[in-house]
């Protein structure tokens, strides 16, 4: 097992203990804990809390401090699966191999669950950070990198583009939103409740959103090229659904090179950081996808 396999393992372990603790159980809240219960552990890889727990480590904070926003983006992360897989919006019937929320409980309680998680994550964020750390900023990255401006842009961009004519530009713009913009966040909440700089944190949000690009063209290219099985998704939504992917713009073989000089630039900006040997590690993880 090597260091970054390791420090997967201990970090997916930790994050759900956190998870376990702030949810509510069946017992509380029927339907709507068993649907809130059932994405967030549906067999997730835990790769945002990892990124958060990094994000700690890059400017040498304890991880303890960075608990409470580890949960919290898995819990955020968690919410816009649910909303994503509804019918309205991309209308999937499976996620990670299991049933979608709105399949097994119907689309009111999707949406419903949805709402709870994402409201919950707030809660967990300001009450697992420590006093002394800027709460405050937290939940404002938080919320602008996952709101308007950032995931939820992202999927308003993604909806209005299906069908559209292939752009590179455009494509960028809604990676950038519907993944990239969270996995920038991860890093830099880490290092605000580590007690990074300024230009450390702004760093850091350059690392994540090109591991985030990078994340989300190997994710094209997993629909093109995978299988449903590995996938836990049926392969070949994306083209099916009209929408706008990197392959879809400059073929494979350009989207595969595009991914890979986007990790490539994520390694220069994180140079210098505790992390680094880490972070380098998760880009080759990345591109080295297969589900």
């Amino acid at each position: 097992m090597n260091d970054f396999t390791a420090f997967m393992a201990e970090a997916c372990a930790r994050v759900d203990t956190a998870l376990d603790e702030c949810l509510p159980s069946v017992a509380e809240r029927g339907e709507l804990a068993e649907a809130m219960r059932h994405i967030v552990f549906s067999g997730g890889k835990r790769l945002r809390p990892a990124l958060v727990e990094l994000g700690a480590l890059d400017v040498g904070g304890e991880l303890s401090r960075a608990r409470g926003a580890a949960a919290a983006v898995e819990l955020m992360h968690a919410y816009s699966l649910v909303h994503d897989d509804l019918p309205a919006m991309d209308d999937a019937q499976q996620r990670r191999g299991k049933p979608c929320v709105h399949v097994l409980w119907g689309d009111a309680m999707g949406v419903l669950a949805g709402d709870a998680l994402l409201t919950l994550s707030f809660e967990v964020l300001a009450r697992g950070t420590p006093a002394d750390a800027p709460v405050g900023e937290m939940c404002a990255v938080l919320a602008r990198h996952t709101g308007w401006a950032g995931m939820v842009g992202g999927q308003c961009d993604d909806l209005a583009a299906e069908g559209a004519e292939p752009d590179l530009e455009h494509v960028r713009r809604i990676h950038e939103g519907k993944t990239a913009a969270l996995l920038a966040a991860c890093l830099q909440l880490g290092a605000l409740a580590g007690g990074g700089d300024p230009a450390h944190v702004e760093r850091l949000g350059g690392v994540g959103l090109d591991l985030g690009l990078a994340f989300q063209i190997v994710d094209d290219l997993l629909d093109v090229e995978g299988e449903s099985a590995d996938l836990g998704k049926a392969a070949g939504a994306d083209a099916e659904a009209g929408k706008l992917t990197w392959p879809a713009v400059v073929g494979a073989a350009q989207a595969r090179s595009d991914a890979e000089q986007l990790v490539s630039d994520a390694l220069q900006r994180s140079r210098g950081g505790a992390a680094e040997g880490l972070i380098a590690a998760l880009g080759a993880k990345i591109l080295a996808r297969r589900s």
